[in-house]
């Protein structure tokens, strides 16, 4: 793997070169692990949230914290990854630097269509169906619109990742 392109001209000094987000459940012992260890041995320093939070360490700021210190990032988004208010927090985090700056973002659909994420079916809808009827049963009116809104800015997040270049990655054993 050459150095990539995408890293060689900063003028911005970052704490890390990638950001790698990913649901831990779906992918971490198996394609995850293998593009985390490619990353690093071609000297990339690359966040990932069971490497890089220690414990003690409150763990939202420090996905913010590497979020917004990568110089790119790359979203593995395979089939639970929707399930995840995390994951899909860091989505919308990540898109918002990625729409401020110049950075790059590699979506990877690791057993999923792309066109699911755009479209938000199949196993996508799935996830925010769930999500929605958790939070319709808050009672308190304002929280349930905060998080109505979430609901929004998640389905925007989806849609924005699945109309980038990326990798499809089907049919594979552990990448």
């Amino acid at each position: 793997m050459k150095k990539l392109k995408f890293l060689e001209s900063s003028a911005q000094k970052y704490s890390y070169d990638v950001f790698l987000s990913s649901s831990g459940e779906d992918t971490r012992k198996t394609f995850t692990d293998h593009l985390y260890t490619a990353l690093i041995n071609e000297g990339l320093s690359t966040f990932r949230d069971n490497e890089e939070i220690k414990s003690g360490e409150i763990i939202k700021s420090e996905l913010e914290n590497g979020i917004q210190q990568s110089r790119s990032w790359i979203v593995v988004f395979s089939k639970n990854y929707a399930f995840s208010s995390w994951c899909l927090e860091e989505l919308v985090l990540i898109l918002e630097c990625r729409n401020n700056s110049k950075r790059y973002l590699l979506p990877i659909f690791y057993h999923v269509d792309p066109s699911h994420v755009r479209k938000q079916s199949g196993r996508i809808s799935e996830a925010i169906d769930h999500h929605e009827e958790k939070f319709n049963k808050e009672v308190d009116e304002t929280k349930r619109k905060n998080l109505t809104d979430k609901i929004k800015r998640w389905r925007t997040a989806l849609t924005q990742l699945a109309n980038l270049a990326g990798m499809s990655v089907q049919n594979v054993a552990d990448g």
